[in-house]
């Protein structure tokens, strides 16, 4: 009986590495208001919600403890680019919705006349509350933002929700954004410069903007198109993988099929901008009419996209299954 027990517990022991262990993640608030999310007690993530016109995810730190987002603007790095202060980490932003600007911000611009209209039109999204907050074996995090125009005054709303898993031994994070006109008619302008973004790390570029300034990085998306040629395609989903800190690691992201103008658009460039945008569809080069909409009060759109946090290539991260398997979901 003893030894049939010891057998029992070494094979329970060799057992279980190859056993899935739950993730555990936790949520706090900040004292500015906004967010950490912890992985099994390590930071993941933070929600700042006080540095620029908008919230955003940053630092993120995906597969093998790299840090899968460019510390610029929020910190100087030596070695990386500085450009396009407004690229925040993972962030959503629009250059017109109801007349204002919540893509670029005040660091964007110069002092110039050619600027000054550009100033004119910055507006914000704030924060009004975290409707939710919550962890365990995925995160959640809720929020109910106001768009202000460059006066504060309220000209539409938007409610997002973050979701934190563990799958397969990849990160995800799902981000579903509602964007509702709550005080009237609103246009939704067809602009480049739109949509929901993460800014990867200047290693993991496919170039650094300069001649000859190569990073290790690689653009694929879903039909097979790379680098420059993935730039305003359509596509259920895009890759960006490459090294950081001599580690192979990439980051996806997967646009749903209940997603506005599913399969999306992408403003993906090879200096480091990855952008899911289903706005700009003249702007992107896709047709000659606007794509602009006017949404009649009440009226909403939603985004809904995940993004995947990998080691490897595409291949290695599995992102075409994962998107099998987003599409599916509810």
């Amino acid at each position: 009986m003893m030894i049939s027990r010891l057998c029992s517990a070494f094979l329970f022991l060799a057992l279980m590495p190859a056993m899935a262990i739950a993730a555990s993640f936790s949520v706090e608030k900040t004292p500015t208001g906004g967010a950490i999310v912890k992985l099994d007690g390590d930071f993941l993530t933070e929600l700042v919600v006080d540095q620029a016109n908008k919230t955003y995810l940053w630092p993120i730190i995906g597969t093998s403890g790299v840090t899968m987002t460019r510390a610029y603007p929020m910190k100087t790095v030596e070695g990386e680019q500085h450009d396009h202060p407004h690229h925040r980490g993972l962030c959503f932003g629009h250059e017109n919705i109801a007349g204002y600007d919540t893509w670029a911000e005040r660091a964007t611009f110069g002092d110039s006349e050619k600027t000054a209209e550009r100033v004119k039109h910055l507006g914000a999204i704030k924060l009004r509350e975290i409707t939710d907050m919550k962890g365990g074996e995925k995160a959640t995090i809720r929020t109910v933002s106001d768009y202000v125009d460059a006066a504060g005054k309220k000209t539409s709303e938007e409610v997002r929700e973050y979701v934190f898993a563990v799958q397969g031994g990849n990160r995800v994070i799902d981000v579903d954004i509602v964007l509702i006109a709550s005080e009237g008619d609103i246009l939704v302008d067809d602009k480049k410069d739109a949509g929901l973004s993460i800014r990867v790390p200047s290693e993991m570029a496919v170039d650094r903007g300069k001649e000859g300034d190569k990073g290790t990085g690689k653009i694929i998306n879903s039909e097979g198109q790379t680098d420059e040629d993935a730039w305003g395609k359509r596509a259920t989903w895009v890759d960006y993988h490459g090294t950081v800190g001599g580690k192979a690691v990439g980051v996806a992201m997967l646009n749903h099929p209940s997603s506005f103008r599913h399969p999306t658009p992408w403003h993906v460039r090879t200096y480091g901008l990855f952008t899911a945008n289903p706005f700009g569809l003249s702007q992107l080069k896709l047709q000659e009419k606007s794509g602009a909409v006017t949404l009649k009060k009440g009226e909403k759109i939603t985004l809904r996209h995940r993004f995947v946090f990998h080691d490897g290539d595409e291949k290695t991260g599995k992102i075409a299954e994962a998107y099998e398997a987003y599409a599916k979901e509810p």
